[in-house]
């Protein structure tokens, strides 16, 4: 099992992956609404888009843009099941755990709190 350092130290080297920053706009709404807020989207999104044995339009249920969580999920690779199974071999056609989605949940939330660290520099 990694640590949340590691899946992001792994992250950064995927091309696609590290590409992903938070706007100024989205920097914005972090500072606007708080951790404790973004935290409790970022459970909503997941037990939502992620945590159904089969959700709805999976692969394509995740937006690109209009939120840092889901700028984060695509960062991470938490954007869908078949990205969760690639990268953290979390079995396809299950409902996910409530352990897994808190796993998430944290790792959604470190990159945020990363980006935020880096890019405020």
């Amino acid at each position: 099992m990694q640590t949340i350092d590691q899946a992001l130290d792994k992250l950064e080297r995927s091309k696609f992956r590290s590409g992903f920053h938070l706007t100024r706009k989205e920097r914005a709404y972090l500072e606007e609404k708080g951790m404790d807020v973004i935290r409790r989207h970022a459970e909503d999104f997941v037990r939502q888009k992620l945590s159904p044995a089969e959700p709805k339009n999976d692969g394509k249920q995740t937006p690109m843009h209009g939120h840092p969580v889901f700028k984060a999920m695509h960062a991470t690779a938490c954007c869908c099941r078949g990205c969760l199974n690639k990268w953290y071999r979390v079995p396809i056609g299950r409902e996910l755990s409530e352990n897994e989605q808190k796993k998430i949940v944290n790792l959604l939330i470190a990159w945020i709190e990363r980006k935020e660290s880096k890019q405020s520099q």
